[in-house]
């Protein structure tokens, strides 16, 4: 399962679906920062090098967020039969969500913060900001063009059997009939608000300030 949408369009909240519904573990860029090895190897693709797809994703069943998003056509091309979720959000609200929080937390980096959490920025920074955004996420304008033509080259280059366009506001029912799943008795994720990725990210970089290794 192939997570086409960006950062912010509601995708820990996907991943955590469909983790629920069995298509864990599911890659997101939370498990870079977990598995910190992986991070030469995706800054080695963010520079348009060779990338060993199989062995990146090696025991997920499924990605979503960055840095996969970035790589849409790549993933979909190197397994054919896995399906395309495309998250979709309100672009005005998304790039306010995405400037109050993912940019700030990157652009905002303390003085003394540890070498490995350095690489870590490093590799967001050539992946997303100056990778996808060209290095211009603060214009407005460009960035919801950006956005738009996205959503439309996603939309246009894979098959309608192959694609679910979802707001993950919609719940549980589009995703599960693309699936062909029961759905849960239970509500859907709704995760990683700004709250919360505002008090994650304080402590992830009380960890980048204070150990050697930790992000």
């Amino acid at each position: 399962m192939i997570g086409a949408g960006f950062g912010r369009t509601g995708t820990l909240s996907l991943k955590a679906a469909l983790e629920r519904l069995g298509y864990g573990p599911c890659h997101h860029m939370d498990e870079v920062l977990a598995h910190r090895d992986t991070i030469p190897e995706w800054t080695r693709a963010a520079d348009g090098g060779p990338v060993t797809w199989d062995s990146l994703y090696e025991g997920y069943r499924s990605t979503v967020d960055w840095p996969g998003a970035r790589f849409w056509r790549e993933l979909a091309a190197h397994y054919p039969s896995a399906r395309v979720i495309l998250t979709v959000r309100d672009p005005e609200k998304w790039y306010d969500s995405v400037r109050s929080t993912l940019f700030r937390a990157i652009f905002t980096t303390p003085v003394g913060i540890n070498e490995e959490a350095l690489r870590v920025i490093t590799m967001m920074k050539r992946i997303v900001w100056d990778g996808a955004f060209e290095g211009r996420f603060a214009d407005r304008e460009h960035t919801l063009t950006v956005f738009a033509e996205h959503l439309a080259a996603v939309q246009r280059e894979i098959p309608a059997e192959r694609l679910l366009v979802l707001d993950v506001a919609q719940g549980w029912e589009p995703l599960c009939e693309f699936l062909g799943v029961a759905v849960p008795d239970e509500p859907f994720p709704q995760t990683n608000d700004q709250d919360t990725f505002a008090a994650k990210h304080r402590e992830r970089l009380a960890a980048a300030l204070r150990e050697p290794a930790a992000l």
